[in-house]
C-alpha cells in the first residue's frame, strides 16, 4: 500500500499545471500522487491531458462541487488527502473546506495580498500588475478558506518586472514559476 499523499487536482483550463504535477510525481520519489482530477467543465483542456495521462477525470456540475454531501463523499471514498486547486476558476464552498481543513491548496498568479480576489485571475491579474508598473511579481501558494485568495500562505515565489514586460511575457514567467516550484511545495506539505 502506497504511504504517498492522494491529491485530487481540480482544474478550469488547459491543465498545464496539473500535467506538470502528475509527471513530477512519477519521474521523483514525492510525497503525493495524482489519483483523479476534477472539473467543471466538460470542454477543459485538462480532460484531454488526463486521458493521455492516464488519470481518472471527473466532470462534476459547479453546484455539486461547491460542497454537497455527494461530493464529499465521492472525494472520501477514493480516498483523497489533500484538493489541489492548478487554475480552478470556481468558489470553493465551506462545507468542502470544512471536510479538508487545511488540506485544500490554490496556487495564485501574484504576490498576494495584491491582485487577489473575486475575478482576479489569469490575464486579468497581470494586466493590473503591467498596469500599476510592479517592479516585481510571482505566485503565491495558499491554504483555502472561505474568501478568495485569504487563506494562509504557504510559499510564495518571485520574479523581476521590466519596462519592456507586456501581459504575455509575464504570463511566461508566472509559468515559469509556478513548474518549477508548485509540485515541490506540495510535495512539501504532503510530507
Amino acid at each position: 500500500m502506497s504511504t504517498k499523499k492522494q491529491i485530487a487536482i481540480f482544474a478550469s483550463g488547459s491543465g498545464s499545471n496539473a500535467e506538470r504535477l502528475v509527471h513530477m510525481s512519477r519521474e521523483n520519489e514525492l510525497a503525493y500522487e495524482v489519483k483523479l482530477i476534477v472539473t467543471s467543465s466538460a470542454k477543459a483542456g485538462v480532460i484531454e491531458r488526463a486521458h493521455r495521462l492516464g488519470i481518472p477525470v471527473f466532470v462534476w456540475d459547479a453546484a455539486d462541487i461547491a460542497g454537497s454531501e455527494n461530493f464529499i463523499s465521492f472525494l472520501k471514498k477514493n480516498e483523497i488527502d489533500f484538493i489541489i486547486l492548478a487554475g480552478y476558476l470556481k468558489k470553493i464552498e465551506a462545507s468542502l473546506i470544512h471536510s479538508f481543513e487545511n488540506k485544500i491548496v490554490n496556487i495564485h498568479p501574484s504576490l498576494l495580498p495584491k491582485y487577489g480576489g473575486k475575478g482576479m485571475y489569469g490575464h486579468h491579474v497581470h494586466e493590473a500588475v503591467i498596469a500599476a508598473k510592479e517592479s516585481e511579481s510571482g505566485i503565491t501558494i495558499h491554504f483555502v478558506n472561505e474568501h478568495y485568495d485569504e487563506g494562509k500562505v504557504i510559499a510564495q515565489f518571485t520574479c523581476a518586472l521590466g519596462a519592456a514586460d507586456t501581459v504575455e511575457s509575464l504570463q511566461k514567467k508566472i509559468q515559469t514559476l509556478e513548474h518549477e516550484n508548485f509540485y515541490q511545495t506540495v510535495h512539501n506539505i504532503c510530507k
